[in-house]
């Protein structure tokens, strides 16, 4: 081999080596468990401004209301809450999605959370929640 080649090789696994050295670990997901799951209707001054998608229609509000179980023993930051919301007929009121929202920072242990929802007013109540989880971060991803 000649001295160039060498030099070549000593180089790049000299990068190799700082690069693993200065990358930060990865923050993988921690899943969390959703239990005790209810809901009700917004209060007045949250139903106002009520949005659904598309286009302009009238939309009921309601809070969903529950437990957070987070098993590790760190806080997870900006879960993502996903879970079906099924109207008294077994219709499914967020068409194509099943993210329903996010909760900022669940500490280890149990801990209440509450979301916000908008759903069409032509859907019919009793709502059923079905499937809720939540994942997040093991640190802040966003400020």
């Amino acid at each position: 081999m000649s001295f160039c080649s060498l030099r070549v090789i000593f180089i790049s696994c000299l990068i190799a080596f700082l690069f693993s050295i200065v990358t930060p670990s990865a923050m993988a997901m921690t899943q969390i468990k959703l239990f005790d799951l209810d809901y009700q209707n917004c209060p007045p001054e949250l139903a106002v401004g009520a949005v659904t998608s598309g286009a302009t229609a009238a939309a009921n509000c309601f809070i969903i209301t529950g437990k957070a179980q987070n098993d590790t023993y760190k806080t997870v930051y900006d879960a993502d809450v996903f879970g079906r919301v099924y109207d008294a007929n077994n219709d499914t009121v967020m068409q194509n999605r099943t993210r329903v929202g996010s909760i900022a920072e669940i500490p280890p242990g149990i801990s209440d959370f509450a979301l916000r929802i908008s759903v069409p007013a032509n859907q019919p109540t009793p709502l059923k929640l079905k499937q809720f989880k939540a994942a997040g971060f093991s640190g802040q991803v966003r400020k």
